[in-house]
């Protein structure tokens, strides 16, 4: 692995980082209504655990409702009770075969624990892109260690990873940043 490889390689993890961090984020319940709550949440479908959006037609109604229509009409009352027993507390109120999730507003006491959670999400990110930073700092000193790379190239390498490092952690802060905003939003 030359020098080249192995910042490539850095700056693919740290992406990858960003982007299951965003995902997370995307999961984490604010007062408004986001069919990405739901992502998580797997259904008992013919004894198989398959996620929602697999069955059934997930989308948002208006600004504090989600609707779920199955594309099965059996499985109606599977996805109530799998909606009733996630950690969402959400109280799915079904219409025939529409599955309707009214979105409560959060408490202050919720929307404080809220930031909390992601600033924790935010936080186990930016840990995860500073081991990627280790790891390819370690192997560009095995790289000089081996003499397959001058110093003044192992210092330029290290600088440019240092530098990745700051690009992808200020993206988990913008990250935080935003959500932190959504969910403080009444």
């Amino acid at each position: 692995m030359n020098k080249n490889e192995i910042i490539k390689d850095a700056e693919s993890r740290m992406k990858k980082s960003v982007e299951a961090i965003r995902e997370d984020m995307a999961k984490i319940r604010t007062g408004r209504a986001s069919t990405a709550i739901l992502d998580h949440l797997k259904i008992a479908y013919y004894g198989n655990p398959t996620p929602l959006n697999q069955v059934a037609s997930v989308s948002v109604a208006d600004a504090r409702t989600l609707t779920v229509t199955p594309w099965d009409k059996s499985i109606v009352p599977i996805i109530e009770k799998a909606i009733l027993e996630s950690d969402l507390g959400l109280n799915p109120a079904t219409a025939g075969e529409v599955i309707r999730i009214p979105i409560p507003p959060l408490t202050e006491e919720r929307r404080v624990e809220m930031t909390k959670l992601v600033r924790a999400e935010g936080e186990n990110g930016k840990v995860a892109i500073r081991n990627i930073r280790r790891d390819a700092n370690h192997h560009l000193k095995e790289l000089l260690k081996s003499k397959e790379i001058a110093e003044d190239e192992e210092k330029k390498a290290l600088d440019d990873t240092q530098k990745l490092t700051d690009r992808y952690v200020e993206q988990v802060d913008k990250l935080v940043a935003d959500k932190e905003v959504e969910i403080m939003e009444v």
